[in-house]
């Protein structure tokens, strides 16, 4: 009795598995569907054989940031940067963590802190951080220094970038003097 059960729950596993198969052969004959020639959505992909058509538009300078400094809070921009202490530290003689020590970075030299492994690329950077560079790099570092090895996706209100940038200026002895 238990071999004529297995093979009647056989027989219906080999019959409903043989009706599907013949149900999708059957019903595309029957349908002829239609695919289009090209795609409808096209991905773009960098650094691919195919030449460009259109040369890529220079990044948008962001907002700039002076005029916003003089108003900018301090406070809200140390909010702001309780994120980047994962990697930063901001006191004074502070350590060098993945990131550079920040104390002081307003109108510093870029590739300030010594003892840490700056990119080249950030180490060819000419000039100091003044509060437009600084808001260039944070609206996009990866854009500004192209090849940083910070991963930062950067901030997108030049508020917040103001308030950052404000809150950088007073990390030091003597303030950089405002715009």
């Amino acid at each position: 009795m238990a071999g004529s059960t297995f093979n009647k729950i056989f027989m219906a596993i080999l019959t409903a598995t043989l009706v599907a198969l013949f149900a999708g052969f059957f019903s595309r004959k029957l349908m002829h569907p239609t695919y289009p020639t090209e795609r409808a959505y096209k991905v773009e992909v960098q650094g691919g054989s195919a030449a460009p058509t259109d040369a890529p538009a220079a990044p948008a300078e962001p907002e700039p940031v002076t005029p916003l400094l003089a108003a900018a809070d301090p406070a809200a921009g140390q909010k702001l940067a309780k994120a980047c202490t994962a990697c930063h530290s901001f006191e004074k003689g502070g350590p060098n963590k993945v990131g550079p020590n920040l104390w002081g970075i307003v109108n510093n030299k870029h590739a300030h802190a010594e003892g840490f492994a700056y990119s080249d690329a950030m180490k060819s950077q000419e000039g100091a951080w003044d509060y437009e560079h600084l808001n260039k790099f944070l609206t996009n570092p990866k854009v500004t220094v192209p090849g940083t090895k910070m991963n930062f996706a950067g901030l997108k209100k030049v508020e917040d970038r103001a308030a950052v940038i404000a809150y950088l200026r007073s990390l030091a002895d003597n303030p950089a003097p405002l715009p």
